[in-house]
């Protein structure tokens, strides 16, 4: 089972485009928004995205469904805050996200640009939550100023 949800239709590639790592188009050439933390590091992302991580025991999980189902139904807000979504559903793999974040169950881990732990959270958290902890970061306020 493919442990990425993506969104149909064009987002445009260039918002996953950094660095690091390109945009991945799935097999239908829609842009994944969210990223299998298999993929990716938390190191690929410092200082140009704020990951948001989704951990969960099991894709089957109700509560990293629901967030799943919570984060890509308001992706454009979190867009705007340049957000990259990341799960990670597969204990036994033991992804470089995993072994740095250290989640027990279903965990919610929203981080700043900079690589800290802005909040945990041990279930589902709306996005307008997490848009209002991104809001208070020093940055994302300097960000709003223009600088």
């Amino acid at each position: 089972m493919k442990s990425t949800y993506v969104l149909l239709g064009l987002l445009g590639a260039l918002w996953l485009a950094s660095p690091a790592q390109a945009a991945d188009l799935d097999e239908d050439g829609a842009v994944e928004i969210v990223l299998d933390a298999a993929n990716t590091t938390l190191a690929d992302w410092l200082w140009i995205k704020r990951p948001v991580v989704v951990f969960a025991d099991s894709p089957a999980d109700p509560r990293f469904q629901e967030q799943i189902s919570l984060l890509t139904g308001r992706y454009s807000a979190l867009e705007e805050r340049d957000v990259v979504i990341i799960a990670d559903s597969d204990p036994s793999a033991r992804s470089s996200v995993r072994m740095a974040l250290r989640p027990r169950g279903f965990m919610l881990v929203v981080m700043a640009k900079d690589g800290t732990i802005v909040t945990r959270k041990p279930g589902p958290w709306s996005v307008r939550e997490i848009s209002r902890s991104i809001d208070k970061l020093p940055l994302r306020k300097d960000e709003l100023k223009g600088f």
